[in-house]
């Protein structure tokens, strides 16, 4: 050491000293070389323990089981020539800083650094690294090369390389990144808010560091950071606001019934909410997956993200409870909120009464003679086997059927229920009159006048309660519109008028009424539309046309409605009234 300056000395020296403390802490502590998976599980019980701050564990570069993760929290840097600070942990690599040999490289004017800062509101609370390094391009007269891992302060290194100190061979071992030789727990005097990893040439001002000696990778100086579990400890929890939904103000409660909630976090985030029901957890639901960071990556029991901010820290909540699987009665409901440090804040603390509806009651009297729920139901068109017709308004069709049961046994005297759907937008099912089955299990149906286009349903139900059809067939129609006329006068001449009044069959008309076509036509001549109207809401009309030319003509008027999807009926039109205008 003598043919060191005094600076260098004093600088190796501190090297010794803190490489010895950290020995000697982690000798004090029994910390040995285990393996990942019971680092892991110490981290899991070390978290449970703690009851005044949150702590999450955050993944760099790989997970407990070599899975690839993010460096989020970590920024590199570098001062001088051919130095670097990458990221290779995509490619299965690791954090990376390094300095390539370099002639004439003065000391202390090349650096390369990797630094991880915790999150406003979190400090660090446990770390372990999976890292290894080397100094291959050794020491001369007056300068070094070295690598360190130090914190929360640059100048306070807990681990590192240095030839002075013995470090000939390096640290850790490259070929197996996640090996009992490359991790190391950190000691508890260096955390705080930041970590350092960091290479470099030093010594006394205008000395240059070796050359000609590099490793495989032409590295005169590197340390690698293959692995990453640093815990980050949150003292401020969540805390909700708004609380509204039925599980918080209903007087009783049934199906899934909710509380919506607003919540906020100050550090990790919100992460879920969980509902205690008579002091037991019944449910645990994630509230913000935010985009796939807020999801637990954790494993033997650790709470563990793979970003050091996961979760958003403002939600907006709504968390149903299924009451069905709850006993109808009393019981004491908590809501509570968590961030993804496990910190807690209270929702909801109330008692509920469940009030579900009971069981249903057993099946109901069998329908039809040799009843079935293995049945088979048919039905057609009179006179056609088309699944689909298409009639005029007040037409009635008529629908022929059987029901059978297996073997093409009839099922006599049963109920077939029928029910159809309306063909315009937002319909929902009317029932009609229920057909009967006959002894031989057939059945005939006649439609009402009204029935206006859609789908009809026929139903069968072994037993007349609510259970599912044991058979059903759907037809399909099509009904034209329906629209009476009248004019008034029949004859008249230029300069006078003639009315239109009428009605539009059918429901529902749409409430602002329907749009209609007035039309004429001469002899011999094409229709030709010559007005727009509209119904009212129950489907009258009226207008008026004033005469201009003069006659003698002969003139017929129609009325035509065109298919629209408000209006469950097809393109029709009414009767057509003759009108003469004399000349």
């Amino acid at each position: 050491m003598e043919q060191f300056g005094a600076g260098m000395a004093r600088r190796v020296g501190g090297w010794l000293k803190e490489m010895a403390a950290a020995s000697g802490l982690r000798a004090a502590l029994g910390i040995g070389l285990a393996s990942l998976a019971a680092t892991s599980g110490v981290m899991a019980v070390e978290y449970a323990a703690v009851a005044e701050a949150g702590q999450y564990h955050v993944y760099a570069c790989r997970t407990p089981s070599g899975g690839t993760a993010p460096v989020e929290g970590w920024s590199g840097s570098t001062t001088g020539a051919a130095a670097f600070a990458k990221n290779t942990c995509a490619q299965d690599g690791a954090l990376v800083a390094a300095l390539a040999e370099e002639p004439n490289r003065t000391a202390n004017t090349a650096t390369a650094t990797w630094a991880f800062a915790a999150p406003p509101d979190t400090s660090i609370a446990g770390a372990t690294f999976w890292r290894a390094g080397d100094v291959d391009g050794g020491t001369v007269i007056g300068a070094t090369y070295e690598f360190w891992l130090a914190g929360p302060k640059e100048n306070e290194i807990f681990d590192g390389c240095v030839e002075l100190s013995k470090c000939v061979e390096g640290e850790g071992n490259s070929a197996q990144p996640l090996s009992a030789d490359n991790r190391m727990m950190l000691p508890s005097a260096n955390l705080g808010t930041h970590l350092y990893l960091r290479v470099s040439c030093v010594g006394q001002a205008e000395y240059k560091c070796n050359e000609g000696q590099h490793d495989a990778n032409y590295y005169a100086a590197v340390v690698y950071l293959y692995a990453a579990d640093i815990t980050l400890e949150q003292g401020e929890g969540p805390s909700a606001s708004n609380v509204g939904g039925e599980l918080a103000t209903a007087a009783s409660v049934r199906g899934t019934s909710d509380v919506t909630f607003s919540a906020n976090d100050p550090g990790a985030g919100v992460y879920e909410a969980t509902i205690a029901v008579d002091g037991q957890i019944v449910q645990t639901t994630t509230l913000d997956e935010n985009g796939g960071r807020c999801k637990d990556v954790g494993e033997n029991g650790e709470r563990a993200f793979l970003y050091v901010q996961p979760c958003e820290q403002a939600v907006s909540a709504d968390v149903g409870l299924d009451t069905t699987k709850l006993a109808n009665g009393s019981h004491h409901l908590v809501v509570s909120v968590l961030d993804a440090a496990g910190n807690s804040a209270p929702v909801l603390d109330r008692m509920i009464t469940v009030s579900n509806p009971l069981p249903p009651p057993p099946p109901g009297p069998a329908n039809g003679t040799n009843a079935s729920s293995q049945a088979t139901l048919t039905a057609s068109w009179h006179g056609t086997s088309r699944q689909r017709i298409t009639c005029a308004y007040g037409g009635e069709p008529t629908i022929s059927g059987r029901l059978t049961g297996l073997g093409g046994v009839p099922i006599g005297n049963a109920q077939i229920d029928l029910s159809e759907t309306p063909a315009y937008t937002g319909a929902k099912p009317i029932a009609l009159t229920s057909p009967r089955t006959t002894a031989n299990g057939t059945f005939t149906v006649r439609l009402p006048h009204s029935v206006a286009s859609g789908q009809l349903t026929f139903a069968y139900r072994a037993h007349l309660d609510t259970e599912p059809p044991a058979a059903t067939h759907t037809l399909a129609l099509t009904v034209r519109a329906g629209i009476t006329l009248k004019i008034s006068p029949r004859t008249a001449s230029a300069g006078h008028a003639i009315r239109f009044t009428g009605l539009l069959h059918g429901a529902p008309v749409p409430p602002g009424g329907k749009q209609l076509v007035l039309e004429a036509r001469s002899p011999g001549s094409e229709w030709i539309q010559f007005n727009v109207i509209h119904t009212t809401a129950k489907g009258r009309f009226r207008a008026s046309y004033r005469f201009k030319l003069p006659g003698p003509v002969h003139y017929r008027f129609r009325v035509v409605s065109n298919a629209e999807a408000d209006f469950p009926y097809a393109t029709g039109q009414s009767n057509t009234v003759g009108v003469y205008e004399r000349g």
